[in-house]
């Protein structure tokens, strides 16, 4: 079951509206069976928020490692 939309993270979101345009079989494209560019523009979004979500979260790691006094690793 899907979460509602209010606890539904941006990401998610994005690749539930990607699915949507992909599955909707009154879509010229999905009838002609080729690519939706919106919904690859959408996946694509949510994979960069993704990414940068993760560096984000990594350097935020590193910086509570280096406030508890870990400064072996500059």
């Amino acid at each position: 079951m899907n979460k509602p939309i209010e606890e539904q993270t941006l990401v998610e979101r994005l690749r539930i509206r990607a699915s949507i345009r992909r599955n909707n079989t009154e879509r010229k494209s999905v009838q002609e069976g080729k690519p939706d560019r919106i919904a690859e523009l959408l996946e694509k979004a949510a994979d960069e928020i993704e990414r940068k979500d993760n560096i984000i979260n990594g350097l935020l790691e590193h910086i509570e490692m280096l406030k508890g006094g870990g400064n072996d690793n500059l």
